[in-house]
């Protein structure tokens, strides 16, 4: 079993990723680059239950999102940084994680499967070649491996 630990800044929030992630986004959308500060969010699409928290507690924070659905940060309460979110995600919800990839102890180690919303990325950001870019967004049928949607769909069914 593949595992990842992950932390805040200042070490309080602490957690582990327990297998490899479902699929792994770098969204440069406006609202990413809003909330991340930075050019782009790169998130690691995991169940919920396969992310311990190790040490310390997670605050949520209700953030509104242009769809309308809003987004759940869970920041350390201490020095604020976002571990990972949760979306409104149809049939899913809270059951599914967006575990912030650059708060892994090796945030190398894991690279995105997809660029989605590279309509607005920063003219500057150079996308690589073999990554996969979309303009808005994609249907996880067209792109995801059969395993990964395996476990999607497992999730849509939970109740």
């Amino acid at each position: 079993m593949t595992t990842y630990n992950g932390r805040c800044t200042c070490g309080d929030v602490r957690y582990s990723m327990n297998s490899e992630p479902m699929y792994v986004h770098c969204c440069h959308c406006t609202e990413c680059q809003r909330t991340s500060g930075s050019a782009f969010a790169l998130n690691a699409m995991i169940e919920a239950d396969r992310v311990e928290l190790l040490a310390g507690e997670v605050e949520l924070i209700n953030t509104p999102t242009p769809s309308g659905k809003g987004q759940k940060i869970y920041r350390c309460p201490s020095c604020k940084v976002a571990v990972w979110s949760n979306y409104a995600v149809a049939k899913i919800g809270d059951r599914m994680r967006f575990v912030r990839v650059g708060t892994l102890d090796d945030a190398a180690a894991i690279t995105p499967d997809i660029h989605i919303f590279a309509a607005s990325k920063q003219p500057w950001v150079e996308l690589p070649d073999g990554v996969p870019a979309v303009e808005q967004y994609y249907v996880p049928a067209e792109m995801w491996s059969e395993a990964s949607l395996a476990r999607r769909q497992a999730l849509e069914q939970e109740e």
